[in-house]
């Protein structure tokens, strides 16, 4: 098959190589500080990974000295203005679809079939939290520092971070993160699972994601995201559903060439090697 065309973004770099997408923030001079041209082609970038067959895992990261310093905040000057309406109602219903599309935007890292890494050095900051949390995994670095900052900044959360991130390290701890907007740190968040892991270095992060994006882009490609669908599926329904939900998956997709190149490669002793 045909290398994949990798696309062009403005505030994204994106490259493809031995099944492992990798998509930076690419905004250094602006801490990445995500405006509107980066919220929008991160749900792109997403589609992308979704449709591109050679992409079977994908990493996100930063260029420059920040993971993300959150929302660009020259973008509420840009919301008022394109929401703006001689009726107040319809100027509301403006603002209240914009808001929508910010969140689907972040939402479409979870709705991607290919799982998806956040390996996070420096600042996450608020809308940085947002899209981390609608990662599969994430790692940072020693240095690595979080805040959910958007109730210092005068603003309720409002594009993920409060919907997820109690699922990840319980109600009580990410009310005390939202209610202060306090800094912590990379351990700290290893401590209370927001991340997976916590690396002593950026080095150290960077190696240890690609070694964990390399494992599973050898995985079968076809078992990855039926995984992934099903551990979301039943993130927010009862485990019975889940297990239908799973026994309908696998009537349809189990009988695969991957079930039968790994069940060769087990007798043949030698590593399996799945189509894209």
């Amino acid at each position: 098959m045909s290398a994949a065309p990798v696309p062009d973004f403005e505030t994204l770099k994106v490259s493809l190589a031995a099944g492992v997408a990798r998509i930076e923030f690419n905004r250094p001079h602006k801490a990445n500080a995500i405006n509107a041209a980066m919220w929008q082609e991160l749900r792109e970038a997403m589609q992308w990974l979704d449709r591109t067959p050679q992409a079977r895992v994908g990493i996100l990261s930063a260029i420059g000295a920040h993971f993300s310093a959150g929302l660009d905040l020259e973008m509420l000057d840009e919301l008022r203005s394109q929401t703006a309406d001689a009726c107040d109602g319809r100027a509301r219903e403006k603002t209240r679809q914009s808001i929508l599309d910010l969140q689907d935007t972040v939402t479409s890292i979870e709705r991607c079939r290919k799982p998806v890494i956040a390996a996070v050095h420096a600042a996450c900051v608020g809308g940085g939290i947002d899209i981390i949390t609608a990662c599969d995994l994430r790692y940072c670095s020693e240095e690595a520092w979080f805040s959910v900052k958007e109730i210092d900044v005068g603003l309720v959360a409002d594009v993920g971070t409060l919907q997820r991130l109690p699922r990840l390290i319980g109600e009580g701890m990410a009310r005390e993160l939202a209610y202060t907007a306090r800094r912590f740190s990379g351990s700290e968040a290893a401590q209370m699972r927001l991340v997976n892991r916590c690396y002593e270095s950026r080095a150290a992060l960077a190696a240890g994601v690609d070694e964990l994006a390399a494992t599973l882009a050898a995985k079968s490609p076809l078992c990855l995201r039926g995984t992934k669908e099903m551990i979301s599926h039943v993130r927010d329904r009862p485990v019975a559903d889940g297990l239908n939900y799973i026994a309908t998956w696998n009537a349809a997709m189990l009988y695969s060439d991957d079930l039968e190149e790994a069940t060769r490669a087990s007798r043949e002793r030698r590593p399996p090697v799945f189509k894209d």
